[in-house]
């Protein structure tokens, strides 16, 4: 057979290989053989045939490549990350955190509307970051709006100006710039966007009415009002912020989901197994609801942590290992209420997560951080207050995991493990791209060019080697401060290239520290959603 292209196609890139996740016309997922010619002009997908074709099948002039046994699937479409800029670009930014992004396969990244000065509240907040973002993307970005009290007339501006969706907080986020919602903060913004192509999204944890420990702010304060244990036990935090925190907060959004019948309404994040129920009872009842876990829930467990060992502190918390399983099973169950995978990457710098001594395995580099022309003293000045009575305080540091571009091999090896467990709640390769790529795509309007394999899309692909072993040091994360909980574990499978709409953005062990393309080559996708 011979594919040849048509005069006015202009060159062609062709990715050959015996394992592909394609998407077939109805939407199904099919691990096949598979040629894949790509058109490096328009970024996009031109033709694909099931099947390995040799060189000779193709003009002199295109490029061919052939994996051989290696996966090829679509880019991951990460659908919660923290970039932080401008304002916090001490912890991130944009040219940092795409680069993880890219090293591990994620094509597209959707940031959120905190933890970056302004945050994304305002139509002139959503044009600040757009502008501090330009030329220093590696992949796609997408950008969430905020809802926060007594910006309801935004919303609709920042929708027209092509956000993704919507995030509030039910309880203090952390960050004096972006406050809690009220019941009544809800009620607006659903009535405001019901009816229009967007996501309603929403931090869900809450203090129950009655409560002897009111636990820390999301992210971080003082410790609870009643604590019952030392502050450095992480089961002392972890009892802080029980599943009821969850529960009763998704009950409050539940219970106003009437309001906005034409509005599709998401959790972030989900921890708590004992939400499920009341997911799946309102999603039967008609109201449209999903939710969405995170690596660290699926691979970390609370039995895992160290006391004083504030990398694992994050909201809600990483909760036990029987917690876990039941996310497990939940993710494989046919009527599944949580239907996307993402990382919830929310970085911070070291010196935030007051490690003890003997955790702390890396220097945090000596460096100016101005991206966006912000003055970090003010941040810096706080952060060097920190006490010793502090260090290793699961209640005084930063919550937030660091991990964009960890992902797949994360849930591949988990899956790895619990297969030989004996588990039968065990995703494939197939159901990985499910959760990380096509569900998180149309989770924001963007499953007409992302999140698959199929003509037409963009060129956007992971090259993963699933034979391959590996251990994460601090030298091989990518994104700015190298502190992360998954320092040092063992993964089974290695992203080996990242394509982005045609061109080739990461290749392990290539030139430029595996940044083969020279420059960042993402752009802010701005186009307004419609579905």
């Amino acid at each position: 057979m011979t594919v040849s292209a048509r005069p006015n196609d202009g060159p062609v890139t062709v990715l050959v290989s015996t394992r592909a996740v394609l998407t077939l016309p109805d939407d199904s997922l099919l691990l096949s053989p598979a040629t894949i010619s790509i058109s490096p002009d328009t970024g996009k997908i031109i033709a694909i045939v099931p099947a390995v074709l040799p060189k000779t099948s193709f003009p002199s002039s295109a490029t061919y490549i052939n994996y051989g046994s290696k996966l090829l699937i679509p880019g991951l479409v990460d659908a919660h990350v923290h970039l932080n800029e401008p304002g916090r670009t001490e912890w991130e930014g944009f040219n940092t955190g795409t680069r993880a992004a890219a090293s591990g396969g994620v094509t597209t990244v959707v940031d959120m509307p905190l933890n970056a000065i302004p945050p994304t509240t305002t139509l002139a907040g959503f044009k600040e970051k757009l502008a501090a973002s330009e030329g220093q993307c590696w992949v796609d970005v997408g950008f969430y709006g905020g809802v926060i009290p007594g910006n309801a007339d935004e919303l609709l501006p920042l929708v027209e100006a092509g956000v993704r969706g919507f995030k509030g907080f039910l309880i203090e986020s952390g960050v004096d710039e972006f406050p809690a919602i009220s019941s009544n903060d809800i009620e607006i913004a659903m009535k405001t966007l019901n009816g229009t192509p967007t996501t309603l999204m929403f931090h869900a944890e809450m203090i129950p009415p009655i409560s002897d420990s009111v636990g820390d702010a999301v992210q971080v304060s003082e410790p609870p009002l009643a604590p019952h244990g030392a502050l450095k036990s992480y089961q002392t935090f972890l009892e802080s912020r029980p599943p009821s925190f969850e529960t009763y907060a998704i009950d409050e959004i539940v219970s106003l989901a009437h309001l906005a019948p034409g509005l599709h309404l998401h959790i972030v994040h989900l921890s708590a197994t004992q939400a499920i129920p009341i997911l799946k009872a309102a999603r039967k009842s008609g109201v449209d609801i999903t939710a969405e876990t995170c690596f660290h829930y699926l691979g970390l467990a609370a039995e895992g942590v160290e006391d004083g060992d504030c990398r694992y502190k994050c909201c809600p918390p990483i909760r036990e290992q029987l917690n876990q399983d039941g996310l497990w099973e939940e993710l494989m169950a046919p009527d599944s209420c949580i239907k996307t995978i993402v990382s919830d990457h929310s970085p911070c710098t070291p010196e935030l997560k007051l490690l003890p001594q003997h955790l702390q395995t890396i220097e945090a580099p000596h460096m100016h951080h101005s991206d966006s022309g912000v003055d970090m003293s003010a941040d810096l000045k706080t952060e060097e207050k920190a006490t010793a009575q502090e260090v290793g305080d699961f209640f005084a540091a930063w919550g937030g995991i660091s991990s964009v571009g960890l992902g797949l091999p994360i849930l591949y090896t988990s899956a790895q493990k619990r297969a030989q467990a004996g588990s039968k709640s065990v995703p494939d390769i197939l159901d990985i791209v499910r959760l990380c790529c096509a569900a998180t795509a149309k989770q924001v309007g963007l499953s007409h060019r992302k999140g698959a394999l199929k003509v037409g899309m963009d060129a956007d692909v992971c090259v993963f080697d699933d034979a391959e072993e590996w251990v994460l040091q601090s030298a091989g994360m990518h994104w700015k401060n190298r502190c992360s909980p998954w320092e040092g574990h063992r993964f089974a499978g290695r992203v080996k290239e990242t394509w982005v709409r045609g061109q080739k953005v990461f290749e392990y062990g290539g030139k430029n520290g595996g940044f083969v393309c020279g420059k960042p080559v993402g752009e802010a996708i701005t186009e307004k959603r419609v579905a």
